[in-house]
């Protein structure tokens, strides 16, 4: 199997029914980060050493015949905002360029004990403040498909070493388009969930111990290349954690299967007074014919008056 291009289900079922180990699909990892991550600046720290001590104790633990998680030595980087002990967390500010927490977040918990190895973490804008990854510390990331380009922001780095294969899935923050729009830009899957799903506590450096300065909008979710990775680690870091009381009590479901059939599907591949690219036009347009004969309804506009009928 493709090591660093399979799916964070796939790999975690090859761990689990022993045809790879957790420390295979590390070192596969890392010598992807060693071939790309130079053009690409997406990975700014990595924790080679701790990784590999946690992967081997993976394997340990599997062939004792310990129960294991969704994640089991599948490894994975953190965009460079959540906080962990041992791994800086400097959000690319050059005051906290030192800065390491005490603990894990809660979502960084949830992650290592689903049995997730964290390798390092990615590149953000400064402070999280801007649509592409670009801060002091580190410098810009860029585009995979086109290295002149930027990656997004602020979960840049995230969605660039998900594209290039560094990474199997990342965790992003997402206020005004920190999650989808890298994920647009570099061709993965980005999910902001709804507000007060996930914990944010950790998710920012607190040196201080003061209280959380941000609430509302932001929101942290994951990244992926396939739809039911989102799912699978949308469901591993959901819901209440005892740290942020924002969160309601409110369970996790299944993602439910869709019936085409039953959806009327509205697009519209062009806007009035907005110019789109032939490529992008035609794509959409594809994509709609290609719903339609899977059975969806479509009614779709050359303009920006498309509808759901």
């Amino acid at each position: 199997m493709d090591l660093v291009f399979s799916s964070t289900i796939e790999l975690a079922a090859a761990i689990r029914g022993r045809k790879i180990s957790a420390v295979e699909a590390l070192d596969a990892h890392l010598a992807e980060i060693d071939r790309q991550n130079e053009a690409v600046n997406a990975v700014v720290t990595l924790d080679r050493e701790g990784a590999r001590a946690r992967a081997k104790k993976a394997d340990e633990a599997q062939a004792r015949g310990d129960a294991v998680g969704p994640l089991h030595g599948v490894p994975f980087t953190l965009k460079d905002t959540h906080e962990t002990p041992g791994i800086k967390t400097t959000v690319g500010f050059p005051a906290f360029a030192d800065y390491v927490a005490r603990k894990d977040s809660p979502v960084v918990l949830r992650l290592k004990a689903a049995g997730g190895v964290l390798v390092g973490k990615t590149n953000v804008a400064t402070m999280l403040g801007d649509w592409q990854s670009n801060n002091p510390l580190f410098g810009r990331t860029s585009n995979p498909w086109d290295l002149s380009r930027t990656a997004g922001g602020s979960s840049g780095g995230a969605a660039a070493a998900l594209s290039t294969g560094m990474t199997p899935f990342e965790i992003g923050t997402d206020m005004q388009d920190s999650i989808r729009l890298p994920a647009a830009f570099c061709g993965v899957y980005g999910l902001k969930p709804t507000e007060h799903r996930v914990s944010l506590a950790g998710a920012f450096p607190d040196p201080t111990g003061a209280p959380r300065s941000v609430r509302l909008m932001s929101c942290i979710g994951p990244l992926a290349r396939n739809v039911e990775d989102l799912a699978l680690i949308l469901g591993i870091i959901a819901g209440p954690d005892g740290s942020d009381t924002d969160l309601a009590p409110v369970p996790v479901e299944d993602m439910p299967e869709v019936d085409l059939k039953t959806l009327r599907i509205a697009f519209a591949p062009a806007f009035p007074g907005f110019p789109v690219a032939g490529e992008i036009r035609a794509a959409v347009e594809s994509l709609a014919e290609q719903l339609k004969s899977a059975g969806g309804s479509r009614r779709g506009s050359k303009t920006a008056d498309a509808r759901p009928a």
